[in-house]
């Protein structure tokens, strides 16, 4: 049983993101199901894919908006990092043999929550001119960070 299912209401609008947005949520019901079946060696193995994939997706978003001239992407990167920040240290608490899954997985779900309704939000018509404008970068983009220009 999922621990979050995704609700179309996080959706921004720009399908890449979207779809990226709904992978995270993939991993931390992962982690809940590993969790629940007390299985330690697939915790950490979604805790290193978690964090993998959210520096990647972030990554990805901040090269977005850049291209989109998007004028706060200073401050979107810096909560990126504070946020990568935060995560790394539930990862380091996990290796030092604590349960940290409950409430690592209620924090991601409010930080995402909020992070996409309160902020992602803001550059999206940004994003959507330059995609518009585009086509050609994304498929590069999506290459070069998750090696596939599909």
């Amino acid at each position: 049983m999922s621990y979050w299912v995704w609700d179309s209401a996080l959706e921004i609008g720009i399908d890449v993101i979207d779809g990226q947005h709904r992978r995270i949520v993939d991993y931390i019901n992962d982690l809940h199901e590993a969790h629940s079946n007390h299985d330690h060696d697939q915790v950490t193995q979604i805790l290193m894919g978690l964090v993998d994939y959210t520096v990647t997706h972030f990554a990805f978003e901040e090269d977005l908006m850049t291209q989109a001239g998007y004028p706060l992407s200073d401050s979107h990167k810096k909560v990126h990092e504070s946020f990568i920040a935060h995560i790394k240290n539930y990862k380091k608490e996990h290796e030092k043999g604590r349960d940290i899954a409950r409430k690592l997985m209620s924090e991601l779900q409010i930080w995402l929550t909020n992070h996409i309704k309160n902020e992602d939000r803001h550059y999206v018509p940004y994003a959507n001119e330059v995609l518009g404008r585009k086509k050609s970068w994304l498929k590069k983009a999506l290459g070069g960070f998750f090696g596939s220009g599909k």
